[in-house]
């Protein structure tokens, strides 16, 4: 849920402060790096990766900092709530592909009946509120770079999933969060970025400290715990979020099939919810 509000904070940061979408994702990936790795030293006592994990480690930070700058683009380009849909939207089916071919994960007919309503009513929301009209080459150009959100996020959970047989969640966040951190660094060098921290810094510190150290520090603890698949399944929560916030905040459009959409995200939610209590 919290990850929801990533894209109605990036409008407002946008709007409000001038921020580019790289300026706000170097920043989350600092402050979520500082404060995932100083956890890490206080709860789990170690920062250290396992040897075999440190290439999954840097594969994990490139994919973070892909994330950053390819979604929070395609939200300036596309909308909060269409960037979000279509990002979340197409990773549950990658990390079902991805988790099957390296992870060797068997998709249940619950988890897979989940992944069906979920994936079917993100594609309402999607489609619902929109008219062949609005298919302008700036929204084709959004869609691609949220699609390309969806696969570093994907990759991401995979190699995430992996790693954490070995290494422990807090020092893996921090550490992969740490390199993510220097891969957008440079975006940070620019000299209209200080004017851009003074201006919109409550914000990103928001989305530094809750949307990322905190969410990923709970995320990847549920991870080590649940299948790729169920994870990519559940943070469909995202979009719904993303969306409820886009219609009530900003009055983006839902209609009635983006709210049919909806009604098929919590039927998916409430499935995997049942699964993981049976």
């Amino acid at each position: 849920m919290s990850w929801g509000t990533t894209g109605s904070v990036t409008t407002i940061l946008v709007a409000g402060a001038g921020a580019s979408p790289l300026v706000i994702g170097a920043v989350r990936m600092l402050l979520a790096a500082a404060l995932l790795v100083a956890g890490a030293r206080v709860i789990a006592g170690s920062v250290s990766v396992a040897r075999p994990d440190r290439w999954r480690c840097l594969a994990m930070g490139v994919c973070m900092a892909g994330f950053q700058a390819t979604y929070f683009t395609a939200v300036t380009m596309t909308g909060i709530a269409i960037a979000a849909l279509i990002a979340i939207c197409s990773a549950p089916l990658m990390i079902t592909g991805l988790a099957a071919a390296f992870l060797d994960e068997r998709l249940t007919r619950r988890v897979g009946g989940a992944l069906g309503l979920g994936v079917v009513g993100t594609t309402l929301l999607i489609v619902g509120p929109r008219t062949t009209a609005d298919l302008s080459s700036r929204f084709v150009a959004g869609g691609s770079l949220a699609l390309a959100a969806g696969l570093s996020y994907a990759l991401y959970v995979v190699i995430g999933k992996a790693s954490l047989a070995r290494t422990a969640p807090l020092p893996l966040a921090g550490a992969n969060f740490a390199i993510a951190a220097l891969v957008l660094a440079p975006a940070l060098a620019g000299p209209e970025v200080a004017q851009q921290l003074a201006l919109g810094w409550p914000w990103m510190l928001y989305l530094g400290v809750v949307t990322t150290a905190a969410a990923y520090a709970i995320y990847t603890i549920g991870l080590r715990d649940v299948s790729a698949s169920v994870a990519g399944i559940a943070s469909l929560l995202e979009p719904l979020t993303a969306t409820l916030l886009g219609v009530f905040l900003f009055g983006e459009r839902l209609g009635a099939t983006g709210i049919l959409g909806a009604g098929l995200l919590f039927a998916a939610l409430s499935l995997l919810v049942f699964r993981e209590g049976d």
